[in-house]
C-alpha cells in the first residue's frame, strides 16, 4: 500500500514514536513489571475484579506461523504484540471493556453494561446543516483537547532501559492519538542505522486484517468522541462516493474547500485550514504539528487512478466469495479483501500492478495528506472514507455469511493471522474476533436499512432533529399564530353580526305594515320568509 500512494519524502529515524499507553501504565513501574492492569475507580481493584468486571492475567499470543513477507524476528516492538511492553493485562468478563474493564464493550451501555443499543451511521450528505456542523465541531474539539486516557511513547522499548528506568512518554490530543496509531501500525521496521529499514511490513494493510483493524479503529474513535463530548448518540458519518466525479465533501461547510490562494491547501473559511499535520515525516514524536493539512483533489496521477469507484465496481466486489486467497497479500487474485483495498481490479478480481482502485483510489485522488499511508489519517476525510469502506465490508459479510474459518489462521503476512492481537491497541483485540457483522458490535449503516427505516434515518430524522434544535422558536411561533388566528376569527364574527343587523335595517321600509309575518297572507308570508332566509 505504501508504494501505491503518492510519494512523499519520509525520514526514516530509529527514534520514532511507539505504542499508545494507558496513562496508569506509562511509568517505570509498568515497564519494569510488564504489567498493565490498572485499578478501576468504581471498586478500587485491578480490572474491577472485586465487582466481577475482569481480572489481571497473562497475555497469550498466537504461535501460528506468518508468511514470508517479513523474514526478521525479534527486531520490531510490534512483533508478538504486546509482549515487548506488557505480558499481563486486564481480561474483561461479559460485556465489560476498556483497559481497566471500567467501560462497556462495543454496543453495550449502562452501569452494568447490560443494555444493548444499536447506533446508525448516516450519509453525511443527507444530514442536516446543524448535524454537519456538530460533527466538524467535534473533530475540532478532539484536535484541541489532550486525551485523558492515553499517552504515547517517544522512544523504543530498548531506549527506555531494561527496567524502565528512562520512561519517555508524551501527552497528545485525541484526534492526533488516532493519527499516530494509524502511522505506528503501518510504519517500516527499523533494522538499525540511518535509512536501514524493511518496507514490506504493515500490520493493518495489504492483507487480511485490513478490514477488521479499521473496524476497531472506527469503533474506538467513536468511543473517544462520545466520552469527550458527552454525546453518546454520536456516530461517524460516511461519504458514499460511488459514481462521484468530484470531492463532494470538500466544501467549507463540511471537510473544507480548496484555498483560492494555494490549491494544495484548505480554504481559510474552513475550520480545518488551521490544522497541522502530525507525524507525516516519521520523525521523533513530540505531539506537535509538522505543517499544514494538504489536499488537492482531482490533480492526481491519472495513470494510476483513472476514475473514482462506481456502483458497478462495488457490486462486483461484494459478489466475490473468497475473503483471502493465494499469498494473502497485495498480489493475490480473486480476493474480496484485495479488491476492496484497491490492489486488484473491481472488474476482473485480478491483481493490478501500477493501479490503485477502490479504497486506494480515494486516497490517491485526494492528492495530499490522504495520499501517504502513515499520514493519511491527518485528513478528516479519512474517517468518512473508511466508514464507507466498512459499510461495504458489512455488505459482504451479510451477503456471504462466512464462518470464522474463512479468515486465515496462519501464513498470512505478520500481524494478520486470526489470533494476532491488533497493533497498537490496548485493550487487546484479536483480528478474527472482528470478522463478524456490525449487528454484534452495536452499529448499523443507514443505506443498508430497509426502505422504511432508511427513510426515517436519512430524511425524516434530520428534519426532526433540526426541529428539536429550534423547538422553543416553533412553540412561540405556534402560540403567536394561534392568538392571531383567534383574533382574526373574533373580528370576522363581529363583522358578520354587524353586517346582518345593517341588512335588516335596510329591509324594514320596503315591507312597511306587512309585519308581523304570521298575520300576512300565504303569498306575502312566503315572500317574506324567503327574503328573511
Amino acid at each position: 500500500m505504501k508504494n501505491l500512494y503518492v510519494s512523499v519524502v519520509l525520514l526514516q529515524l530509529i527514534g520514532t514514536c511507539l505504542c499508545q499507553y494507558p496513562r496508569p501504565c506509562a511509568n517505570s513501574e509498568g515497564l519494569r513489571t510488564k504489567e498493565c492492569c490498572p485499578v478501576w475507580d468504581g471498586d478500587g481493584s485491578q480490572c474491577g475484579a472485586m465487582s466481577g468486571r475482569g481480572f489481571c492475567t497473562e497475555v497469550e499470543v498466537s504461535d501460528e506461523p506468518h508468511g514470508p513477507q517479513y523474514p526478521h524476528s525479534g527486531i520490531d516492538d510490534r512483533e508478538r504484540w504486546p509482549l515487548a511492553f506488557f505480558n499481563r493485562t486486564c481480561r474483561c468478563a461479559g460485556n465489560y471493556g476498556g483497559y481497566n474493564c471500567g467501560e462497556c464493550r462495543f454496543g453495550y451501555w449502562g452501569s452494568n453494561c447490560a443494555e444493548y443499543r444499536e447506533s446508525v451511521r448516516r450519509n453525511i450528505l443527507t444530514m442536516s446543516p446543524a448535524e454537519q456542523q456538530k460533527f466538524t465541531s467535534y473533530l475540532n474539539l478532539a484536535k484541541n483537547t489532550i486525551n485523558a486516557d492515553y499517552v504515547i511513547s517517544t522512544a523504543t522499548r530498548a531506549e527506555m532501559g531494561e527496567n524502565g528506568e528512562n520512561p519517555l512518554f508524551s501527552d497528545i490530543n485525541s484526534y492526533d492519538l488516532f493519527v499516530w496509531m494509524h502511522y505506528y501500525v503501518s510504519r517500516d521496521a527499523f533494522l538499525g542505522g540511518p535509512g536501514n529499514v524493511w518496507r514490506d511490513i504493515d500490520f493493518a494493510h495489504e492483507s487480511a486484517a485490513f478490514l477488521p483493524w479499521h473496524r476497531v479503529f472506527l469503533l474506538h474513535w467513536e468511543n473517544e468522541i462520545r466520552k469527550l463530548t458527552g454525546d453518546f448518540n454520536f456516530t461517524i458519518p460516511y461519504w458514499d462516493w460511488r459514481d462521484a466525479q468530484t470531492c463532494e465533501v470538500c466544501t467549507d461547510a463540511l471537510m473544507g474547500g480548496r484555498s483560492p490562494l494555494n490549491p494544495n491547501l484548505i480554504s481559510p473559511a474552513s475550520v480545518f485550514s488551521s490544522w497541522k499535520e502530525y507525524n507525516n515525516r516519521e520523525a521523533l514524536c513530540n505531539a506537535t504539528g509538522e505543517g499544514p493539512l494538504l489536499r488537492n483533489p482531482g490533480n492526481h496521477d491519472r495513470n494510476r487512478v483513472q476514475r473514482l469507484p462506481t456502483t458497478a465496481d462495488v457490486d462486483f466486489t461484494v459478489g466475490l466469495s473468497e475473503y483471502e486467497s493465494g499469498s494473502m497479500d497485495r498480489f493475490t487474485n480473486g480476493s474480496f479483501r484485495n479488491v476492496i483495498e484497491g490492489f486488484a481490479s473491481p472488474t476482473s478480481g485480478m491483481a493490478a500492478a501500477g493501479q490503485s482502485t477502490m479504497h486506494n483510489a480515494l486516497h490517491v485522488f485526494m492528492n495530499g495528506s490522504m495520499s501517504s499511508v502513515q499520514g493519511s489519517a491527518n485528513d478528516p476525510i479519512f474517517l468518512l472514507h473508511h466508514a464507507f469502506i466498512d459499510s461495504i465490508f458489512e455488505r459482504w459479510l451479510r451477503t456471504h455469511q462466512p464462518l470464522r474459518t474463512h479468515y486465515p489462521r496462519s501464513n498470512a503476512p505478520i500481524g494478520h493471522n486470526d489470533g494476532y492481537y491488533m497493533v497498537p491497541f490496548l485493550p487487546l483485540y484479536r483480528n478474527g474476533d472482528y470478522f463478524l457483522s456490525d449487528k454484534a458490535l452495536g452499529f448499523e449503516y443507514a443505506y443498508l436499512l430497509d426502505p422504511g427505516q432508511r427513510f426515517v434515518q436519512e430524511y425524516l430524522t434530520p428534519y426532526l432533529e433540526q426541529a428539536q434544535q429550534i423547538w422553543q422558536w416553533l412553540l412561540g411561533a405556534g402560540i403567536l399564530g394561534a392568538l392571531i388566528a383567534a383574533i382574526f376569527a373574533a373580528v370576522l364574527i363581529v363583522a358578520r353580526r354587524k353586517w346582518k343587523r345593517n341588512q335588516r335595517r335596510k329591509r324594514v321600509p320596503s315591507f312597511g305594515e306587512r309585519q308581523p309575518l304570521l298575520q300576512s297572507s300565504s303569498e306575502e308570508g312566503s315572500s317574506s320568509y324567503q327574503t328573511t332566509l
